[in-house]
């Protein structure tokens, strides 16, 4: 997740308001920031590493002249974060310049066709195909309108994107385009404005005209015209008046955090699935080779890598060792060594307890794979092979699309090596990745449908002293992970544990009203979860259970229930049954009077052992 920002003035400066706004983008990325300006013939450029204070406190982002001008500030997904991969990126003639929030899916294939034509690249970005892809269009027919070049330009994108171009050809104007990436246009008497998100010019305007996936605007003095992509018609469309303040836009209208990024899952899940093929194969790879491998992380990651290691027994038929960090070196240390692989799962990539862990294993020669949601972290650096999440800032501290994207990143490892050992049927595995394909239009059904009736089942056990959360197989992870989120921001005691093991003890607590969460797929231990579900009604307690759709049985011995799409594989379960979850810790935190954003204690990255 980026930000990008545009303005086109009819007076002043542009880039003291291109600077302000990228500030109010700064909660959608804060590795790079970079802004260009247009001005007598010439662009104009500022840009470095770093957050955006640091930039400017050393090289100044209000003197670049010009009245026209777009900026942005970067989430690293291709490309560390440094000086020559932050935006904006230009051409090879240094006369168009592009900033841009998505992923370029077909990048690599791109990127070739375009060097072997003689385009140099500079950075080891994604977005930077783009920008060149514009100059070669333009080379072939120079004829064409900045507005045309770009519009033929993006029908050759694969993936997400919102960009904006300016060109020293057209001076006086900005070109946007959107695809599954947000974009919206600011309008006021003496300037437009377009921008990833509505907080970037809300001091500035008030008046906002949304743009859809499939549209490409061109701002100028003139005004804007909006075009349909796939046709080139024009698109006419009012501005709306935004009377959120500047606090409320920041979360898009959402009251915290939390319950945006949670509602942001389904793009997350989006994003992971664009990953490039071969450093999926590469991770595959090292695991494939390995005498013993090991998924080490902590909290939520933790979790993630508890039912990843049920996906690459199922799948791939490959024991893996799942460890809480903080266990590792005195459970494993002495024992690993170069036949032995560790995947280190850090949202932060600078968790100290999963480093320190990862320097034990690194000194007896073991191999480290990385995956992190932060590009250029500790992490990344010394990994072998490392894969982002994809996930990008996440602001709030209980880590949500943290879980279903590190999830969806390993059940696609989990898919290559299955597919290297040969131990899935291709019909078997082309279902899986069908259902994998499926799974954000899944999560997004889910918060649609069911969320009104987890609020009203927070409502009702908003008093409760304690939760029982029990799964059987891969739904223990997702049990561990309920169980997590509600206690650590609605601060409400709560354990979880495999469902065989409640008559060997915790069944002794069990007392009328009770609330117990039980996470039902429609898997092998059905059958057997429905007899852990009787043995705690009988003892009073009060079920609540996460059920496929149709599912009868449970729905008929469960006090509340929460639905969840039908034929949903069991590896893959924990991704979408893990939302309701989410949402029910987030309106008991709610209900109780507290602030899920900042739960007390707790820190979004524990950066001490």
């Amino acid at each position: 997740m980026c930000g990008i920002f545009g303005c086109v003035l009819k007076e002043g400066n542009a880039a003291p308001v291109i600077h302000g706004s990228l500030k109010r983008l700064e909660y959608r990325g804060y590795d790079s920031v970079g802004e260009v300006t247009l001005h007598n013939g010439q662009i104009f450029i500022k840009k470095d590493q770093g957050k955006i204070d640091e930039v400017h406190k050393l090289h100044n982002l209000d003197d670049l002249p010009g009245n026209i001008g777009i900026g942005h500030t970067r989430w690293a997904t291709h490309g560390a974060p440094l000086q020559v991969n932050a935006h904006p990126h230009v051409d090879c003639s240094g006369q168009i310049a592009l900033v841009h929030n998505g992923i370029v899916e077909n990048f690599v294939e791109l990127k070739l066709e375009l060097e072997n034509r003689g385009h140099v690249f500079q950075s080891k970005t994604d977005t930077e195909v783009i920008v060149h892809l514009i100059e070669d269009v333009l080379n072939v027919n120079p004829s064409l309108s900045l507005t045309d070049a770009v519009l033929e330009t993006i029908k050759k994108l694969c993936g997400s994107y919102a960009i904006a171009v300016v060109s020293t050809k057209e001076p006086d104007k900005i070109v946007c385009a959107r695809n599954e990436s947000p974009l919206v246009i600011g309008v006021n008497e003496n300037a437009l404005y377009c921008a990833s998100d509505i907080p970037a010019f809300l001091p500035l305007t008030k008046k906002a005209v949304i743009i859809d996936d499939g549209e490409l605007v061109t701002l100028s003095l003139k005004g804007l015209e909006i075009r349909k992509i796939a046709d080139s018609s024009l698109v006419t469309r009012e501005p709306k008046l935004i009377d959120w303040t500047p606090e409320m836009a920041v979360k898009q209208g959402y009251p915290h955090f939390m319950i945006k990024e949670i509602h942001e899952q389904p793009d997350c899940l989006r994003n992971t699935l664009r990953l490039q093929e071969h450093y999926l194969d590469l991770m595959a790879t090292f695991p494939d080779r390995a005498r013993e491998v090991f998924l080490v992380a902590c909290g939520t990651s933790y979790h993630a890598c508890l039912a990843a290691s049920y996906m690459f027994s199922k799948l791939a038929f490959l024991a893996t060792y799942p460890v809480i960090a903080s266990e590792f070196i005195e459970q494993h240390g002495k024992s690993v060594n170069i036949d032995s692989t560790i995947l280190a799962v850090s949202q932060s990539g600078e968790t100290a307890d999963t480093l320190a862990a990862v320097n034990c294993a690194r000194q007896r020669a073991a191999t480290i794979l990385g995956l992190t949601n932060a590009i250029g972290s500790t992490l990344t650096r010394v990994s072998r092979v490392y894969i982002g999440q994809q996930s990008g800032p996440e602001i709030g501290v209980a880590a949500t699309k943290t879980f279903t994207s590190q999830l969806s990143v390993m059940a696609q490892i989990a898919l290559r090596l299955a597919k290297k050992r040969g131990k899935v049927s291709q019909d078997e595995m082309d279902y899986l990745a069908d259902r994998l394909q499926k799974l954000p239009d899944i999560v997004k059904t889910i918060i649609e449908t069911q969320e009104e009736k987890v609020k009203q089942i927070a409502k009702k056990y908003k008093e409760a002293k304690t939760f029982f959360f029990l799964g059987r197989g891969i739904s223990t992870a997702t049990a561990y992970e309920g169980r997590l989120k509600l206690m650590e921001i609605a601060y409400v005691p709560a354990i979880a544990f495999p469902a065989g093991e409640s008559k060997h003890g915790p069944i002794s607590l069990i007392e009328p009203g009770f609330p117990v969460v039980f996470i039902c797929p429609k898997d092998e231990a059905h059958k057997t979860l429905i007899g852990n579900i009787m043995e705690m009604k009988a003892r009073g307690a009060s079920i609540i259970a996460v059920i496929e759709e149709g599912d009868e049985e449970i729905k008929n011995l469960a006090d509340d229930y929460i639905e969840v799409p039908k034929d949903i594989p069991e590896v893959l379960s924990p991704i979408p049954f893990i939302i309701p979850l989410q949402l029910l810790a987030y309106y008991m935190a709610v209900e109780r009077g507290f602030n899920p954003d900042t739960p007390r204690n707790l820190a979004k990255s524990v950066t001490v052992k």
